[in-house]
Formats: structure tokens, C-alpha cells, sequence
């Protein structure tokens, strides 16, 4: 809206001077209005600068956080992948201190998939140990080589270190771990322990106060961020109908829709279904084709060397509750021979053994082979 002044008639009997000042308060009347107008004018365009600025920052912070999303869906389905994508379009640099940072705040990220990253190259609390031995090993000798760097004095090498470390792990495990039935003592933890410290023994006090503090408050790893199980799931090792025999009173043989992946083989009612039935860890178990007088095709997952023991695994009941599976082995049935031999080819891949005590004792031995040398 543009201003302007009023046209106002001049009173005849003014004098000319009167005239000319009446003039002259209408021209500069004009003047203002002229200037009140263009700061008007001018205030709109910035209005409308700030305006077109504000929605151009809002498209690019919404493109910005639908790409940070994208790189951590990538990294949960492959670390390698997803870092690379989000430094190619400028999110993360490439530095140490940076991808730490990301790994760290872990928004979003799959814990499983942040071990696995570290693996390749604050520990137990934000990551999940990658199940491959060798990526344990680079993991555990990084964090003792940088543990006995800021703690000098504590350990004699880091190979004490290590061995203490894995130890750790391995009590956290036997105390808080429903399956383990016979928890070790105070006095054997420390007898496991001897001669670790370069063939000497470490103090008694430090070990029994460790030993108390985690049978008071076990290791906790936090819940995973953002859909977990749809990425573990997204490129299983192989999938398929099977039947599987129940291990109730009344064995009966039921439909399952299986998925091989993570060293994991989970089955499902439906192939909709987003959260499984059941849970069979593969670590320590053993594989072996059986004859079955009423279902073909069948194999059966077991524990070597024991045979009433029950095997590690979950179900989910149809209330809901998530229990302790109950099999002392798994007996299933595939359709065909030829997909049984591939079931039993693909499992027998995934299987994984407990690579703790392996390495342990290997580490054991260079420590005492170091000592007499």
C-alpha cells in the first residue's frame, strides 16, 4: 500500500508568506510519507529474505538428517558401506576422532555392527563383541595395549592384560548366564589366574574385589537403536520352510519359516511375522544327518559330547513370555534332499565354536613361554 498525502485546499486570504511556509510543512509532509513508505517497502523484502532463507535452511537440515539416516541403515547392514557413504556426502569426516565420535553416540546404530567395524581395525558397554575370533583378538590386544598406556604400572605386560580381560568376560558369563549351573567360587577364579602376570601372581585383593563386583552388578549391554532385527534379517545366509520337532511332552512336527544369519538360526510362524518364535545360537553346537521313520530329509543340531545337555536357545510362548528353550537336540525335516544338504552345507559354515578359551589358552602359553625365555 503505497501513501500518499491528502491534496488540501490553500485558504485565500494567507498572506504570501503564509502561503509559502504552508507549502513548504506539505512538501516536506510529502517527503515523509515517501520515506515511511520505502522503509515499509524495504522491511517487506527483508521479511521475505529472512522468510525464503529460513524454508532453504529447513530443506537442507531435512535433507541432511534423511542421508544421516540412510548412512546409519547402511552401517547397520554394512559398517564399511555406511561410514563411506556418509563421508561422501560430507556428514563424517575422516579422522579417528570423528568416526569414534559416531561409534560413540551410536544413535541409531546396530551394537553388533559397531563391534564388528572396531573388529576390522569404552568397550563392553557400547559395542557387542564380533563373534569371529580373530576380530575378538585384534579387539581385546588393542584395548590392552591402550589400557596398560594410560595405567602404567598396573600389569606387568599387556598380555597380563588380555588374559585378565578375557577372564572378565568369561566370569561375567558363568555367574549371570542361566545356563551355566555350576558358577565358579571366588577361590577358583583366582586359581585360574595364577601366573598370568609374566609367571607371577597378581595381588589377591584385586582379584577377589573384581570378582565381587561382577557377581554384584554383571556387564549390561544396552538395548540396539532402530529396527535391529529387520537388518539382521535383510541378508540372511539362507531361508527357507522346515519342520521343526517340538520338545514339548507331545513331540509334534510344526511348519517354521527359517532364517540362517549371524552365526543365529531363527524361525518364525509366518513369514510376515516381525519378531521370531525362536532363537538357536549355533556357537558350540554340531550338525549330522539323522533317519527319521516319519519325516524325510531330517538333521539335527546337538551338543557333541553331551548329550543331555540342553542347548543354549529361546522361544517365544504364545502369551508372549520368552523362556529357555528345553531341547537337548534340534530335529528338523527339509523338503527335499537336495535342500537338506544345503541346510546342513550352510549351518555347518555358520557354526561357530566359543573362541574365549581357544585364545586364552594360547595367550597363557606365550606368557609362560616368554617367562622362561
Amino acid at each position: 500500500m503505497v501513501l500518499k498525502a491528502e491534496e488540501e485546499e490553500v485558504p485565500s486570504d494567507l498572506t504570501p508568506e503564509e502561503r509559502q511556509e504552508l507549502q513548504n510543512i506539505r512538501r516536506r509532509k510529502q517527503e515523509l510519507l515517501a520515506d515511511i513508505q520505502r522503509l515499509k517497502d524495504e522491511i517487506a523484502e527483508v521479511a521475505n529474505e529472512i522468510e525464503n532463507l529460513g524454508s532453504t535452511e529447513e530443506r537442507k537440515n531435512m535433507q541432511r538428517n534423511k542421508h544421516v539416516a540412510m548412512g546409519r541403515k547402511k552401517f547397520n547392514m554394512d559398517p564399511k558401506k555406511g561410514i563411506q557413504f556418509l563421508m561422501e556426502n560430507d556428514l563424517l569426516k575422516n579422522t579417528c576422532e570423528d568416526i569414534a565420535q559416531f561409534l560413540y553416540k551410536g544413535e541409531g546404530l546396530n551394537k553388533t555392527a559397531i563391534g564388528d567395524y572396531l573388529g576390522e581395525r569404552q568397550f563392553l558397554w557400547s559395542f557387542r563383541l564380533p563373534g569371529e575370533a580373530q576380530k575378538i583378538d585384534r579387539m581385546m590386544e588393542a584395548f590392552a595395549q591402550r589400557y596398560c598406556r594410560c595405567n602404567n604400572g598396573v600389569f606387568q605386560s599387556t598380555d597380563t592384560c588380555y588374559v585378565l580381560s578375557f577372564a572378565i568376560i568369561m566370569l561375567n558369563t558363568s555367574l549371570h548366564n542361566p545356563n551355566v549351573k555350576d558358577k565358579p567360587t571366588v577361590e577358583r577364579f583366582i586359581a585360574m589366574n595364577r601366573g598370568i602376570n609374566d609367571g607371577g601372581d597378581l595381588p589377591e585383593e584385586l582379584l577377589r574385589n573384581l570378582y565381587e563386583s561382577i557377581k554384584n552388578e554383571p556387564f549390561k549391554i544396552p538395548e540396539d537403536d532402530g529396527n535391529d532385527l529387520t537388518h539382521t534379517f535383510f541378508n540372511p545366509d539362507r531361508e527357507g520352510w522346515l519342520l521343526k520337532l517340538g520338545g514339548g511332552r507331545v513331540k509334534t512336527w510344526k511348519r517354521r519359516w527359517f532364517i540362517l544369519t549371524d552365526n543365529c538360526l531363527y524361525y518364525f510362524e509366518y513369514t510376515t511375522d516381525k519378531e521370531p518364535r525362536g532363537i538357536i545360537p549355533l556357537e558350540n553346537l554340531s550338525i549330522r544327518e539323522v533317519e527319521d521313520s516319519k519325516k524325510p530329509n531330517c538333521f539335527e543340531l546337538y551338543i557333541p559330547d553331551n548329550k543331555d545337555q540342553v542347548i543354549k536357545a529361546c522361544k517365544t510362548e504364545a502369551d508372549g513370555r520368552v523362556v529357555e528353550g528345553n531341547h537337548t537336540v534340534y530335529r528338523i525335516s527339509a523338503p527335499t534332499p537336495e535342500e537338506k544338504e544345503e541346510w546342513i552345507k550352510c549351518i555347518k559354515a555358520a557354526i561357530s565354536r566359543d573362541p574365549f578359551y581357544e585364545m586364552l589358552a594360547a595367550r597363557k602359553k606365550k606368557v609362560s613361554i616368554t617367562r622362561r625365555h
